[in-house]
């Protein structure tokens, strides 16, 4: 029987991407590992982007996302948490010592997004649900 996970909370992880210039290479080796299963995101494909979408367990809920960077930028793999207001946030990220890498809010059609480095430089990001 399939189940749908609970909707994250506010201030959790919930979701993780990986990114990298071999998206196919890397889809291949979890799906091998952990039996994860993978689709391509239509609405990041019509953008022109290479996302692909990660469903792992007994349910079809998605969990996490495969970035194609082309080369664009380095491979990473990084945690986000699920928050009400990302423009706020990063406000918060650079009160507290982080810094803010880059931030994309008013994403039509997406999300809005940040990507952040803590005190110690460790990559991670944010997101707040298209139309929250």
């Amino acid at each position: 029987m399939m189940t749908t996970p609970a909707a994250p909370a506010v201030n959790t992880v919930a979701w993780f991407e990986i990114a990298s210039d071999d998206p196919e290479g890397v889809q291949r080796f979890y799906g091998d590992l952990f039996g994860w299963r993978f689709r391509t995101d239509e609405g990041s494909a019509a953008m022109g982007m290479d996302y692909r979408l990660i469903s792992y367990g007994g349910d079809d809920g998605v969990r996490g996302g495969v970035f194609g960077t082309r080369g664009d930028m380095p491979g990473h793999a990084v945690f986000t948490v699920l928050v009400r207001d990302v423009a706020e946030t990063c406000r918060t990220v650079e009160a507290l010592g982080g810094k803010v890498l880059s931030q994309v809010v008013g994403n039509e059609g997406g999300p809005d997004f940040a990507y952040l480095h803590d005190t110690s430089g460790n990559l991670f990001g944010v997101f707040a649900p298209a139309g929250s």
